[in-house]
């Protein structure tokens, strides 16, 4: 069983940065593509932003230009690289495989973006 721990989030004014990291209990990059999703209060979870095996990238039009997503295979870790942030990015980030694995949902980290 795969377990992946976010970490990172926390509050930051408007046009801020954070880095967001997810370590995977195991080594997967080299098996399956990953991805950070978001939920935001009374919303569904979304993606928003994506890495395959081979390392090709892509992301929400939401986040496109402010958010970097990539990997360290040497320790199984995933980031999310945000910067200039709006505060329509406040939500609990989650990183998963993508498609989605039921069972490795993390706990998840929370930003929240407010001056």
């Amino acid at each position: 069983q795969v377990q992946l721990v976010e970490s990172g989030g926390g509050l930051v004014q408007p046009g801020g940065s954070l880095r967001l990291s997810c370590a995977a209990s195991k080594s997967i990059f080299s098996i399956y593509a990953m991805g950070w999703y978001r939920q935001a209060p009374g919303k569904q979870r979304e993606l928003v932003a994506s890495i395959t095996r081979s390392g090709s990238t892509n992301y929400a039009d939401s986040v496109q230009g402010r958010f970097t997503i990539s990997t360290d295979i040497a320790k199984n870790t995933v980031y999310l690289q945000m910067n200039s942030l709006k505060p329509e990015d406040t939500a609990v980030y989650y990183c998963n495989a993508d498609p989605i694995r039921v069972l490795w949902w993390g706990q998840g980290t929370l930003v929240t973006v407010s001056s």
